[in-house]
């Protein structure tokens, strides 16, 4: 848990419109709430790329006067600072854009917007999404990684100043982070979500990633996002078919985080689960050369105009990355592709077996140092295969840091993946209570 005292803004987005709905608070009362929380830890935190209180104290009063538009009216969120914002600076975190003002919101912020609900602010990223870290430390340690690149949008969340908050995935930039700070991260099946109006990195990995603080709230943001998500997510007639999959990567876990494993395995099997063993990506050992591949070739050419004409301002690892990447051969990228091509092919018999699949969403606790995030390996599998996942928080490692669980669906099959969620989250619950009583 987070330092420091805690009160409405603690609540998740559910609770939070179930009050609404009943008359017991406000908008203003609920952005006031984050607002006081931001201004008490945002000088230990640094989530934030931008936020004036008073214009949005001013968002939350139109809210309070408008009809309700739905379950999120009224409700704030955060916003990436790589996702287009007409109304407030979108910098992309780079020096390159100091001030800049896109012309229009992105896709995604105009839902929010129509559904009612209240950005608040524009959360940390990296450079461009990339390698350069911001400012943002893990609220639970200042000492350690929040991971990247979505860092602001999990501290964030995870540190209360934002119930719900977006950030995107191209390797491993929700799941991650959400999984060092303690957040709900999920990543959906590649293009589930429109990314109209956010700065691209790789269009053949890139999505939209929401953060919340439990799965019910995920599922009312994606419905925001694509009319009839919520619908998508079924309830569970017959026990759920979890297959864990170690996946190639498994040498590099700390020996806590099996343990971890073990429990959380545990649990599953306690509320009822089915759990097995599941080797489908065990031979995926090039998948990785062949995103980095697919990534450097086509961020080097969706950044053409900063490579050339706002070098000076990037940074000297981003430059790197994007000469290299305009020297990849067409012949090369296509046959990393193809490897992703082959690789979703193999995965996708194990989804007749299992309903999900179970894995680590990290090798561990954040890494010790607020510049270092390059524990990737248990995300960037599953980006490759363009699978939906979801990491949910809960246990800890040695140094009581979040350590996430992470559930990966079959592709097209989000609201399948959700509803073992909702099942996971609450075995979890029970199970860590049940730990702590003893």
């Amino acid at each position: 848990m987070a330092a420091g005292h805690v009160g409405i803004e603690g609540l998740t987005a559910t609770e939070m419109s179930r009050r609404m709905a009943a008359g017991e608070t406000t908008s203003e009362a609920l952005v006031s709430a984050c607002l006081g929380r931001i201004a008490a830890r945002e000088e230990a935190v640094g989530a934030w790329a931008w936020i004036e209180p008073g214009a949005a104290l001013e968002r939350a009063r139109g809210a309070d006067r408008a009809p309700r538009r739905g379950p999120l009216h009224g409700i704030p969120v955060a916003i990436k600072d790589i996702i287009d914002t007409a109304d407030m600076p979108t910098e992309y975190g780079s020096a390159a854009y100091p001030g800049h003002r896109p012309a229009a919101d992105a896709a995604c912020v105009a839902l929010l917007k129509e559904a009612g609900m209240v950005p608040l602010g524009k959360t940390v990223t990296t450079e461009f999404a990339a390698l350069t870290p911001g400012k943002t430390r893990n609220p639970h340690s200042p000492e350690h990684s929040p991971g990247g690149s979505s860092s602001g949008s999990a501290a964030a969340v995870a540190d209360f100043m934002a119930p719900l908050a977006l950030g995107t995935q191209t390797v491993g930039s929700t799941v991650r982070p959400a999984s060092y700070c303690g957040a709900v991260g999920f990543k959906p099946t590649y293009q589930t979500f429109s990314l109209a109006g956010v700065k691209g990195q790789a269009e053949s990995l890139d999505t939209l990633g929401l953060m919340a603080r439990a799965v019910d709230d995920i599922v009312l943001l994606g419905d925001v996002l694509l009319t009839g998500f919520a619908d998508t997510v079924p309830q569970l007639d017959r026990p759920l078919r979890i297959g864990f999959a170690r996946s190639p990567h498994w040498p590099n876990i700390e020996p806590y985080t099996i343990g971890i494993m073990d429990r959380a395995i545990a649990m599953l099997r306690g509320a009822g689960a089915e759990v097995a063993d599941c080797d489908a990506a065990d031979g995926m050992n090039d998948a990785l050369d062949a995103q980095w591949t697919m990534l450097s070739f086509e961020f080097a050419r969706i950044l053409s105009f900063e490579r050339t004409s706002r070098r000076e301002a990037l940074s000297e690892g981003l430059v790197g990355l994007l000469d290299r990447g305009m020297t990849i051969p067409l012949a090369d990228y296509r046959a990393a592709f193809a490897v992703g091509e082959r690789c979703r092919e193999a995965i996708a018999p194990a989804f007749d077996r299992f309903d999900v699949l179970v894995t680590p969403a990290a090798a561990g606790e954040a890494l010790l140092g607020v510049r270092t995030q390059s524990d990737l390996l248990f995300q960037r599998l599953w980006t490759m295969l363009r699978l939906p996942a979801i990491t949910l928080p809960g246990f800890s490692g040695p140094n009581d840091m979040p350590v996430g669980i992470q559930l990966v669906g079959a592709p097209g099959r989000d609201g399948e993946l959700l509803a073992a969620a909702r099942f996971a989250e609450a075995a979890f619950r029970e199970g860590l209570a049940a730990e702590t009583a003893r």
